[in-house]
């Protein structure tokens, strides 16, 4: 893979952080699932913002509740199977390994994972990272290609964007 390809947006509030969401989830489209997609970022940040506004893109519509105490919330979608891990409160990445992590990256679902640090050393490479810090009232979002087809997802939303989308 040549040089990753990065990309940095502002994000104003809420609702541009959930365009984003739209916008990566439909980005993603047809194409064959198995995505590993890292979402980092302060307590806060919107992480689970995003990946709430991704789930609801791909076709969910019940509530979205963020995984921390269940470390992870399986989401059956028409498409999709979607599994969101939230690993704060993991005391150590070989519990991941007791609780069958790879079982769940085997397949073809979709894993959105918040506080993907903790699990250092056990979970496989991304497609995406997603970094998310505030700057002002704001955030500020880095989308980075770890795999060819992140760079081919992010190229895609390169191409497709308008100005003011976000």
């Amino acid at each position: 893979m040549r040089e990753p390809l990065t990309r940095t947006l502002g994000l104003a509030d809420e609702d541009a952080t959930d365009r984003l969401g739209q916008q990566l989830a439909s980005a993603l489209g047809d194409r064959p699932a198995g995505w590993l997609m890292l979402l980092e970022g302060e307590l806060g940040a919107g992480k689970s913002t995003l990946a709430r506004a991704m789930l609801r893109a791909w076709g969910h519509t019940g509530a979205v509740p963020s995984p921390t105490y269940t470390l992870v919330e399986p989401y059956q979608l028409t498409r999709y199977c979607v599994y969101h891990f939230d690993l704060y409160r993991l005391g150590d990445a070989e519990e991941l390994e007791f609780m069958g992590v790879r079982d769940y990256f085997a397949g073809d679902a979709i894993c959105l994972i918040e506080w993907p640090e903790r699990g250092k050393g056990v979970l496989p490479p991304a497609d995406l990272v997603i970094t998310i810090g505030r700057e002002g009232s704001g955030r500020l979002l880095s989308l980075r290609a770890a795999s060819r087809r992140g760079m081919a997802l992010l190229q895609q939303l390169r191409e497709g964007e308008r100005p003011g989308d976000l």
